[in-house]
């Protein structure tokens, strides 16, 4: 996919994102303003992971500003410090992390649909100690993962927490799962047009060293979109 090319799709997504949102009525839900990129593979990943790969973007979708929750283990014999330690290292360290939950409390206090959307929308990135990763699929909804905001997986028995937290906000993030397509947020609709095609540039050169046969044989095409659009970009 040539620049030409990325920079047309990147102007018929966003003018058409503009002229979506100058004839839709207000919406009472809380509205995904971000930019997809959605490779398509020929062939299903033979060794799927839950862990995704970082990509880092030029220019980051989140700063220190965003809202980020983090989820920690706190069953029986956890090696995991509680909480409380947590926060105050959070504090000390100035990590831009809003909410501390527990596990528990994630199993007991979102139960219902509605509570687990209202939890998606409150935030904009999500981490998870790395030891409770493995229970989240059951506990969170399909609401997480139709937002591409499964919880990123961080580990609390180091010591760089913060620099775990900055490297997850500023990268895409690439999951090699058990289907052909691999889903990325690569902008924001309010960013300039030329940082959003730095950023699919970067993201698509990442991706490609990724696969042992990079854009020869892997990939299938490249499309830029958002939630409610889906726009060819490349073949």
């Amino acid at each position: 996919m040539g620049s030409h090319a990325k920079e047309s799709a990147v102007n018929a997504l966003l003018k058409y994102k503009a002229k979506q949102s100058a004839t839709q009525k207000p919406q009472l839900l809380p509205q995904d303003d971000y930019i997809y990129l959605n490779l398509t593979l020929k062939k299903i990943p033979t060794n799927p992971s839950t862990n995704p790969f970082k990509i880092p973007l030029p220019h980051p979708l989140l700063d220190p500003t965003t809202e980020l929750c983090l989820i920690i283990d706190d069953r029986p014999h956890s090696p995991t410090p509680p909480s409380e330690d947590i926060k105050k290292l959070i504090k000390s360290q100035n990590i831009p992390v809003s909410k501390v939950l527990k596990i528990s409390k994630l199993k007991t206090n979102y139960k219902p649909f509605e509570a687990k959307r209202k939890f998606c929308d409150s935030y904009d990135l999500f981490l998870v100690d790395k030891r409770v990763v493995h229970l989240l699929p059951k506990l969170l909804g399909k609401q997480f993962f139709k937002k591409k905001k499964l919880p990123l997986g961080v580990d609390l028995s180091k010591k760089n927490l913060k620099v775990q937290v900055e490297r997850a906000l500023g990268s895409a993030l690439l999951y090699s799962r058990t289907g052909t397509c691999c889903v990325m947020r690569v902008g924001k609709v309010a960013m300039e047009k030329e940082e959003i095609v730095e950023n699919i540039v970067s993201v698509i050169e990442a991706a490609a060293e990724r696969v042992p046969k990079k854009w020869n044989g892997k990939y299938k095409r490249a499309d830029a979109e958002t939630l409610e659009s889906k726009l060819g970009a490349a073949e």
